[in-house]
């Protein structure tokens, strides 16, 4: 069995999702009655009364079959109500209850699965079978996850139930569509938008910010050895019977403008997750960070054409609609056009900003004409490209060689590694500015990139 029909068979049990919304099986207990009749059929023919105890025995299976039928619940005496979150993060479990309610006077026992997408886990489904449901509520829970962003809707739900003999069961399908959004992976911004004022905390790790020179006054905290003595706040030490120092800031409301390319190369995997995927969260991070010092931030995806373009706002609020935005966006199949996208940026963004592009290295090798629209915006506009390493080439790079085919494949890497480089040092003689980091370090560097950035007022 494959692992597509694994995933499926708990919808393939219920007949209901294919053939019709409401049907009746036999159950395993009245399949063991008639194989019990077959067993003792030989008796009644040694004792000479086969035909009696034939027609008795199934007489009686008949007719408790008939009680069990008419004793079934009728559908309308059964309801069902999934209570589903409105969104959740990608691969973090969530809970989705169910709500059973049985208006009937007996005691039934129900098994339930739900109509989850081929991306959402299925194996907490497996425990909802043979609940029992008396005159009054009760709910079920279970937990799933998805491992893909966008919105679902989960259209059905399908019920069994039986009655108190336990021969019959009835099935059916139930109409209940909901809809739940997959966000991105938001650890990195609810560790920024929990962070204290005076340093920033992603995964885990703690970002002080680097003294500023602006003349704007943010807040006054408890003096260091390493603070300036001249911004010591000596009414607040007065008051505090602390050291106290005033922090000042340079000039809100910069604008950070963040490119996300959609195309083919950012549809690869890696480290089980999609390139897209990786970026779209550090480029969120990163929104979080700029939103929280009081800059502006734009949002432009493309493929081969234009995907989402989020005009420039401020604020925290703002950080929502971006995540609205963004949160479903997937590869493409096509290579990115870039020159339409930044095209697109001059002639929508005029003012200067930091212009952060998040895309693949060989994009950058293999683009010709990226060169010259990179020194073009370069008059305008801060720019900073990003892109991911590839861990495959990193092992092979380091990789021992043990025969020809081994050699060959290490100087191949090794050439495609010296290539990344020099591409980096070429386009930093240009006063562009190429990062090119692993995953789990991308939101890193890119955050404080923005933080020097902000600290040597080049905004």
């Amino acid at each position: 069995m494959t692992k597509l029909s694994r995933k499926r068979w708990p919808l393939f049990r219920f007949l209901g999702n294919t053939f019709a919304t409401q049907f009746v099986l036999p159950t395993r207990r009245l399949l063991f009655v008639i194989l019990l009749g077959v067993l003792f059929a030989p008796v009644g023919f040694l004792f000479g009364m086969s035909f009696a105890f034939f027609w008795t025995y199934n007489s009686l299976l008949v007719i408790f079959s008939v009680i069990d039928l008419l004793m079934l619940p009728r559908r309308k005496q059964l309801e069902a109500t999934r209570i589903l979150p409105d969104r959740a993060d990608i691969n973090q479990p969530f809970t989705v209850s169910i709500l059973l309610r049985n208006s009937g006077k007996q005691e039934v026992r129900v098994s339930l699965t739900d109509d989850l997408p081929l991306v959402f886990a299925t194996d907490s489904i497996a425990a909802l079978q043979g609940i029992a449901v008396d005159s009054n509520e009760k709910i079920v829970h279970y937990q799933t996850q998805s491992s893909a962003r966008g919105s679902y809707v989960l259209q059905y739900l399908y019920l069994r139930y039986q009655g108190v003999l336990g021969l019959w069961t009835k099935q059916s399908r139930l109409e209940y569509a909901q809809s739940i959004r997959i966000y991105p992976d938001l650890s990195g911004v609810r560790g920024i938008l929990g962070s204290l004022q005076q340093s920033l905390v992603i995964d885990g790790t703690r970002i002080l910010k680097k003294a500023k020179t602006g003349t704007d006054f943010a807040y006054i905290r408890e003096y260091t050895t390493d603070d300036d003595p001249r911004f010591i706040n000596w009414t607040a030490t007065a008051r505090t019977n602390k050291l106290m120092t005033s922090v000042f800031q340079p000039e809100h409301g910069k604008i950070v403008t963040i490119l996300l390319d959609c195309g083919r190369m950012m549809g690869v995997e890696l480290d089980q997750r999609i390139k897209l995927d990786r970026s779209l969260e550090a480029a969120l991070t990163l929104a979080a960070v700029a939103l929280k010092q009081g800059d502006q931030v734009a949002v432009v995806a493309f493929s081969n054409i234009l995907k989402v373009y989020v005009p420039v706002g401020r604020g925290l609020a703002h950080l929502q609609v971006i995540l609205d935005a963004v949160y479903a966006l997937q590869s493409d199949p096509e290579e990115s056009n870039y020159s339409m996208a930044l095209e697109y940026i001059m002639r929508n963004q005029r003012k200067r900003s930091l212009l952060v592009l998040f895309s693949d290295m060989e994009s950058f090798l293999f683009e010709d004409q990226l060169v010259p629209y990179f020194i073009r915006m370069r008059r305008t506009h801060l720019l900073l490209l990003l892109s991911l390493q590839d861990p495959l080439l990193h092992g092979w790079t380091h990789s021992e060689v043990k025969d020809s085919r081994s050699a060959f494949i290490k100087s191949t890497a090794q050439k495609f590694t010296l290539d990344r480089k020099t591409y980096v040092q070429q386009m930093a003689n240009r006063g562009i500015a190429v990062l090119d980091v692993a995953a789990d370090q991308l939101a890193l560097r890119a955050i404080n990139y923005y933080l020097e950035i902000k600290s040597r007022e080049a905004l």
